[in-house]
């Protein structure tokens, strides 16, 4: 079966745009964890050793249970789990998966990073299932738990 191409800018959704740019810092970060939290065991069911990209979803949930910020620690953390993505070896789910836990843990430097984390998020299905409708689904489903996360408030904890 021949592989479809995932375009990044196909699934920016303005919808989701719109809508980031009226949701609070803390909320995105939510989001973009639980983003990733979806797709991270592509990452971790291969390369189970290789813990930056957990690492990087650990450090943002502590952000978002502290509010302590260190930039350093951020962009360590984001650089980390980017480079965790370079190092395997073929563009597949688990590069993909390590990318978006690179955009969700800069989230906490800049809040639209958690799109970043969503688009990642939607071409780890797309390099797992080489499925649109699964693509679809996903998207479905960012969109509509950003919405019920901006209804709950940024007191959850993901």
């Amino acid at each position: 079966m021949k592989k479809s191409k995932f375009s990044l800018t196909q699934y920016k959704d303005e919808r989701i745009v719109e809508i980031v740019k009226k949701t609070d810092h803390k909320t995105l970060a939510i989001w973009a964890i639980d983003c990733t939290e979806r797709v991270l065991p592509y990452f971790e069911e291969k390369y189970p050793k290789d813990h930056r990209p957990r690492n990087a979803i650990k450090i943002l949930q502590k952000w978002i249970n502290t509010g302590v910020f260190s930039m350093a620690v951020i962009r360590r953390a984001s650089l980390a789990s980017h480079a965790a993505a370079c190092e395997v070896e073929e563009d597949n789910a688990a590069r993909s998966a390590a990318h978006a836990a690179g955009q969700a843990v800069a989230t906490a430097h800049v809040p639209t990073h958690s799109i970043g984390a969503a688009i990642y998020s939607l071409q780890t299905i797309h390099r797992a299932t080489n499925s649109d409708a699964a693509v679809a689904k996903e998207r479905y489903w960012q969109f509509h738990h950003l919405l019920k996360l901006r209804k709950t408030g940024s007191n959850i904890v993901a």
